[in-house]
């Protein structure tokens, strides 16, 4: 049951780790989609080699599953450099930065992913490194501790985050470079899925990928997995071959529907309107309601049904709306035009 709820989040589940990488491509020239943001890329990387100077630090942000850590990894190829990743949650004191900022060659990209997680003492150690490219070295502990300071090489700094906002000022000021990955319409997934199922050795029509692609919710990472699985099924119950029709029963014992939602959005839905009339509901009480935790409501589930317009967000609460009816198979109901026009304001 958990697998199947995990099928359409874009989080990276553990298992996936060892896989993913076989399918990432090897050059900007391979990365398919996100154009605007691989011309703009392509200039500063050009640029950077002619003048023979590092690459400036660079922010890409957006929702999860898009590409960003490719990205990065693919930027150090086209410069001829080393590469080196870490994740903001994992340094927890300056000690931690020592050594991947002094062991760099000049040039190096440093990636940090969810960069948005790392500690104020981290944010300070940074702001050196990244404008003078110096580190403070402490030599001791206790209140008599003396520091050194050691001259690094020109490095590029990349960072990743799914919450741009929650970056502080000063950090985002110090990025020269700052781009948003977008989610991909259906037709730039198409092309990826047909790309990792010639990579997987699995046979794959043109129609069955556009019927994965349609239900990956614009996210490469999703569409991906949804592949693994609908081969693992083509390879039990079918010949073997991805078909639309195979594809479609696949994606149907999956429960992921034609609008790219799961077990777990329907369980969402049809507990604001069979339990809570339709809402407006709090979402504590929504959470209990769908024995969920929180943070998982609001971070995994809510934000693709808000942009699908499946819910509202309002000041009173969650609200379905007259497409989450019509999806779950319920007759609208019929509400005052003045109703709500408060109530119906979107709120944080």
């Amino acid at each position: 049951m958990k697998d199947r709820h995990e099928v359409t989040t874009p989080e990276t589940i553990g298992k996936e780790i060892l896989s993913e990488p076989a399918l990432r491509p090897s050059s900007l020239d391979e990365f398919i989609g996100q154009n605007k943001v691989k011309e703009s890329l392509k200039i500063s990387i050009e640029s950077a080699i002619r003048r023979k100077e590092p690459l400036d630090h660079l922010l890409i942000h957006g929702p999860p599953g898009l590409g960003k850590t490719t990205l990065a990894s693919l930027l150090a190829k086209e410069m001829g450099v080393g590469f080196r990743a870490t994740s903001g949650p994992i340094l927890e004191k300056p000690a931690d930065l020592v050594g991947p900022l002094s062991n760099q060659e000049e040039g190096d990209i440093l990636f940090i992913d969810e960069i948005h997680r790392l500690r104020p003492v981290m944010e300070e150690y940074m702001y050196p490194a990244m404008e003078d490219f110096r580190v403070e070295i402490r030599l001791a502990d206790g209140p008599k501790a003396q520091t050194m300071t050691m001259d690094i090489e020109k490095f590029t700094l990349v960072g990743a985050t799914t919450r741009f906002g929650l970056l502080t000022s000063p950090m985002r000021s110090r990025f020269g470079i700052i781009q948003r990955v977008n989610f991909y319409p259906s037709e730039e997934l198409t092309e990826i899925i047909v790309r990792s199922a010639m990579i997987m050795n699995v046979e794959c029509s043109l129609e069955g990928a556009e019927v994965l692609a349609k239900r990956s919710r614009g996210t490469p990472r999703i569409a991906n997995r949804l592949l693994r699985r609908v081969r693992d099924f083509a390879l039990v119950r079918a010949n073997g071959s991805i078909t639309k029709k195979v594809a479609e029963d696949a994606l149907c014992m999956l429960e992921v529907d034609e609008y790219g939602l799961d077990e777990m959005d329907d369980r969402v839905l049809r507990a604001i309107i069979e339990k809570f009339n339709g809402g407006p509901v709090g979402a504590q009480t929504l959470a209990v309601a769908i024995s969920e935790d929180l943070s998982t409501l609001t971070d995994v589930y809510e934000p693709f049904l808000i942009q699908e317009g499946f819910l509202m967000r309002t000041p009173r609460g969650r609200l379905a709306t007259t497409r989450a009816y019509l999806r779950c198979g319920f007759e609208p109901p019929k509400r005052d035009k003045g109703m709500g026009e408060e109530q119906l304001d979107l709120v944080d």
